[in-house]
């Protein structure tokens, strides 16, 4: 069923599959949106300047101590010597300066380039310093450099930028992270090997020998292959976590994640380029309900696309709990991955039924679905998505862009927008769910995602 899979889990000694619902996309940081994809980049193959703790505080990563001027509008970062790509050439100054200099280039289409507009110059006066003017101080030190892994300029600085996507390195990516790329099938699996060269102070060799992330689509499909030990880590529906618990190999590790679920209208179109029509939909949707009977409780009702518990949030006030009336006939099609019987769709469908609104369900493949919803046209009424967050609220200006509502930099004032115009009606937000076999030790799955301790996973004996 899984190509390249050994029957057994006890059979694969050191190396741990991970099942993933989509091919990764893309495995250059430039140019990816897929949540798991940047994980494998920021955890695994990469290393980004500085990451988060648990509590989403920056450490030092790649740059192993920064500061600021007094005004707050000069940042120098200190790299850490010695940390070589996966080709043997050092990574140093000029590989931070070319990535950041690359994701500020409109061509290149980096998905967060917003967040760098303030950035007036890099400079890299000698191997291990970066120095990063601004043109205001930032409120803390920038997100973005926690979420971009640095690339390797001396593969990738004769690629014109408007061609990053056609880079035959991105088909066999060279790294300096604890993992290096071994082999890619595509739609099938990524298979990457611990790095022996893995400097100690950045953490050392991993303890896994390999770490294999396997495409598997089918919901079904994983959980057999989870309870059969063909997989060590699989996402489960949260009505199958009683049944995996129950078995004694496997745990369920339910965990918070930066991940809101809604429906992003198209305000470009009708019936959406009309607030009343999208104040309508909202209230007719009962969140409750949604995570009571499509989660099983493994969620939280989200009037708003920031969770409360995270920093930044803004309270507001929203009227819930009530049902809208039935209105006058409303059509659209509403866009969503997969190839299922997508139960979050239906159940969405038949509330917005009771309102009288009358919403198709159009199901399609990743590639297609990202090009309609996020292609230059945005050729889509509505569509369900999983919007990945980050600490510094950044994601709102993006997911804005799609529903084609202009929002300012300010994350509370972006916010208010969100609660008055509904670019997005949103629907709950996720906590993550896995089954793992217990022999994989060492696992922490947080706010950071479900890689961010790869290096430390380790399997028993």
């Amino acid at each position: 069923m899984l190509v390249g899979c050994q029957p057994t889990a006890a059979r694969r000694g050191a190396t741990v599959l991970f099942a993933s619902g989509a091919d990764l996309q893309s495995i250059n940081p430039l140019l990816t949106l897929h949540p798991l994809a940047r994980q494998v980049q920021r955890y695994v193959l990469f290393t980004t300047l500085a990451r988060y703790d648990a509590k989403l505080v920056p450490r030092p990563y790649l740059a192993r101590s920064w500061g600021w001027s007094p005004d707050r509008r000069r940042l120098t970062l200190r790299l850490a010597p010695n940390v070589p790509w996966h080709d043997g050439v050092p990574t140093t100054a000029r590989d931070v300066r070319w990535t950041l200099d690359a994701a500020r280039d409109p061509a290149v289409g980096y998905p967060r380039a917003a967040e760098l507009a303030a950035v007036e110059r890099i400079a890299a006066p000698d191997d291990s310093t970066v120095i990063v003017d601004f043109t205001a101080a930032p409120a803390r030190f920038p997100d973005v450099l926690t979420d971009l892994a640095i690339l390797p300029a001396h593969l990738l600085d004769t690629v014109p930028r408007a061609r990053l996507r056609q880079a035959a390195w991105n088909g066999a990516p060279v790294g300096n992270g604890p993992f290096r790329f071994v082999a890619h099938e595509p739609n099938r699996r990524w298979v990457f090997a611990a790095n022996p060269d893995f400097p100690a102070a950045l953490g050392g060799r991993p303890k896994l020998d390999r770490l294999i992330v396997v495409v598997v689509d089918e919901p079904a499909t994983k959980l057999a292959a989870l309870t059969a030990g063909e997989l060590d880590f699989a996402g489960i529906q949260p009505a199958h976590a009683t049944f995996v618990a129950r078995d004694s190999g496997l745990a369920v590790l339910s965990y918070p994640l930066l991940l809101t679920y809604g429906v992003a209208l198209n305000t470009r179109r009708p019936p959406f380029d009309a607030l009343p029509a999208r104040r309508r939909l909202d209230a007719a949707i009962d969140r409750r309900e949604i995570v009571q009977g499509y989660l099983y409780g493994f969620g939280t009702p989200a009037r708003g696309p920031v969770p409360s518990d995270l920093p930044g949030y803004v309270a507001m006030s929203v009227e819930s709990g009530s049902r809208a009336e039935p209105g006058p006939p409303m059509r659209f099609e509403l866009l969503t991955v997969g190839s299922g019987e997508a139960p979050l769709e239906q159940m969405v469908q038949s509330q917005l039924r009771g309102a009288g609104i009358e919403a198709t369900i159009r199901q399609l493949e990743l590639s297609a679905f990202l090009a309609r919803v996020y292609g230059p046209g945005h050729e889509f009424e509505a569509a369900v998505l999983g919007v990945s967050g980050d600490a510094g609220l950044a994601y709102l200006g993006p997911l804005g862009a799609v529903a084609g509502i202009s929002l300012p930099a300010d994350a509370a004032a972006a916010q208010r927008i969100f609660a008055d115009s509904l670019p997005m009606v949103a629907l709950y937000h996720a906590r993550g769910l896995q089954g793992m076999n217990r022999r994989v030790r060492g696992v922490v799955m947080d706010l950071r995602g479900e890689l961010a301790t790869v290096q430390d996973w380790w399997v028993a004996p």
